[in-house]
């Protein structure tokens, strides 16, 4: 169950381990949910299947993967470009999801060491008025590198593709956006790439994201300063001429189970209705 301010959600999942081999899940999930963001105001239900191969605390796989399908039934807020407004549409949407992660890296929670390879892809059809297949997919690669006892660098680089429908026959909630904590750091949820006239966000068909983190440890205690960059854009193909670029500085409690983290963040490159300085807080480490 959610009950924030902006989304709000009841969703259940019968899950069955072990399903015809050792530590492959089988799960089906069904679930209501209202959001209520700057990019769009949705009302969705969905049911889900997935079968899934995943690492644990007590043993992480260097390979892990899911796959499954799903159905979505939305209604969701969207700017009209023609008619210069914000309307109201349904979509019905059949998914494909599944990923495959290479996993090198020496902690699931704080990694020091190695790499990961994260890759997902999701053929999608969208009905609303006619039908319109698609794909969705995204490539991500985050590296480790310990340059001593105490510090360690971290990068990550992320791109992603909506190929086979223009932007605004999609429903807003499957588009991509850029800015937040777990992207962009300096810049507002969802608040990075394209806006409508009243200056919400309306997302993109593609997505790029850079970061890079110098993890200084000392104790239970650490510093983390960082710069991250990236933007979502109309087009299909992510480019580079459109960066927008946040940096900051942050701080590491490390507990048994992860660490807790807190950052401040700054955008390097702000548009007119930016803030100046954005907080996040969350458990582990950005990525």
């Amino acid at each position: 169950m959610i009950a924030g301010t902006q989304e709000q959600g009841l969703a259940g999942t019968f899950r069955r381990a072990n399903a015809g081999r050792r530590d492959r899940t089988f799960s089906l999930t069904a679930g209501a949910n209202h959001s209520n963001y700057d990019a769009y105001e949705a009302f969705t239900t969905s049911v889900g299947i997935r079968w899934s191969y995943d690492s644990t605390p007590i043993w992480q796989k260097p390979i892990t993967y899911y796959y499954g399908g799903e159905l979505v039934g939305t209604n969701e807020s969207v700017y009209d470009f023609a008619r210069g407004e914000n309307v109201r549409r349904t979509y019905g949407i059949v998914a494909l999801p599944g990923q495959l992660l290479f996993d090198r890296s020496d902690s699931l929670l704080n990694p020091t060491k190695g790499f990961r390879l994260r890759l997902n892809a999701s053929p999608e059809t969208s009905v609303q008025g006619s039908v319109k297949p698609y794909v969705r997919a995204m490539v991500e690669g985050t590296f480790y590198h310990p340059v001593s006892s105490s510090i360690v660098i971290a990068g990550r680089a992320k791109a992603g593709t909506i190929q086979g429908v223009a932007r605004d026959d999609l429903a807003p909630s499957r588009r991509y956006y850029g800015g937040g904590g777990g992207s962009v750091r300096g810049y507002g949820y969802q608040r990075l790439g394209p806006f409508d006239p009243n200056g919400d966000p309306v997302g993109g068909r593609s997505l790029n994201e850079f970061a890079l983190e110098a993890r200084y440890r000392f104790g239970d205690f650490g510093i983390v300063p960082f710069i991250d960059a990236g933007n979502s854009y109309e087009s299909s193909t992510p480019n580079l001429s459109s960066l927008r670029y946040g940096a900051g500085i942050g701080g590491r409690f490390y507990t048994s189970f992860g660490p807790m983290r807190i950052d401040v963040a700054t955008p390097l490159n702000p548009r007119e209705g930016d803030g100046k300085v954005a907080l996040y807080i969350s458990i582990g480490q950005a990525f």
